[in-house]
């Protein structure tokens, strides 16, 4: 019997890991005052460019329960996982799990899985990684799902936004902590997971910031844990992320690095020049 990994873009996963494991994702859409586009289809210097240049913030929304039950249907997999983005932020979770009950009306001949990373970004994108790793490993159903379960509650995520402000529009984080801290022209300190991206500490410049993150993820890392990985995602800003991946490297081993962009999807509250890290 063969397993399908499949997800959606917020994971925003280096596009050798899709290939490599075979990873179906469902591009979410995007939604800007005059087109709705799928992520992926602006390449990201045309969606932060065009955000720019948007009075309202754009909308982000999720595939419909059709689409993956038509996705699921297409599977010549006897087994299917889905890792989607944290349901506390986005109804891709729900929609997944109605696409799967659509589906299991009249198939009964697939197993389906929808589990709830609990986050998005590149801490979504380590469990897709790991799944899709299982999967070529030769590792069962249960044993995938059991492992990325416990491992989704041990990921340890923290990143540096250049401002709220488009986290405050979207809803994400508080309005009024966000406000103060962009008066201040601060760079911000986020934390992601537990379902929720949470600010927790703040900055005056991009050095300090990045300082901030490294030291935040290795206080919360075990440091002795054997092939530890390091997934980092930036918003067009490549030379951040490769400075945070030194202050890291500097201070902790890891077996794996991975570098990719934050997309369309979590671009719009991200904001252009945030970087994000995960470590597993």
């Amino acid at each position: 019997m063969s397993i399908k990994i499949i997800t959606d873009s917020s994971c925003d996963l280096n596009k050798d890991i899709i290939k490599k494991y075979d990873i179906k994702v469902i591009p979410l859409p995007v939604s800007f005052e005059d087109n709705t586009y799928l992520d992926g289809e602006l390449s990201i210097e045309e969606f932060y460019s065009k955000m720019k240049t948007q009075k309202t913030l754009p909308k982000t929304a999720c595939s419909s329960p059709e689409v993956f039950r038509q996705t699921y249907e297409e599977c010549e997999e006897d087994e299917i996982i889905v890792i989607t983005i944290t349901s506390n932020l986005s109804g891709v979770y729900s929609t997944a799990t109605l696409g799967k009950n659509l589906f299991e009306e009249d198939n009964k001949n697939k197993k389906i899985y929808v589990l709830d990373s609990e986050s998005g970004c590149v801490s979504q994108g380590i469990l897709v990684y790991l799944a899709g790793k299982m999967t070529k490993e030769g590792k069962s159903f249960d044993e995938i799902i059991n492992t990325l379960e416990k491992v989704k509650k041990e990921i340890v995520s923290f990143g540096t936004l250049e401002t709220l402000e488009n986290a405050i529009k979207g809803g994400r984080v508080n309005k009024v902590a966000g406000k103060i801290v962009n008066a201040l022209n601060l760079k911000v300190i986020i934390k992601v997971g537990d379902h929720e991206v949470k600010p927790v500490d703040k900055a005056r410049g991009d050095n300090k910031a990045l300082s901030k993150v490294s030291d935040k993820i290795l206080e919360n890392i075990d440091k002795s844990k054997k092939d530890k990985i390091l997934f980092v995602a930036h918003a067009n800003n490549k030379e951040k992320a490769n400075k945070l991946i030194s202050n890291l490297t500097k201070e902790c081993e890891f077996s794996e690095i991975v570098i990719s962009e934050i997309g369309s999807v979590m671009g719009v509250y991200t904001a252009e020049g945030a970087v994000i890290a995960s470590v597993y």
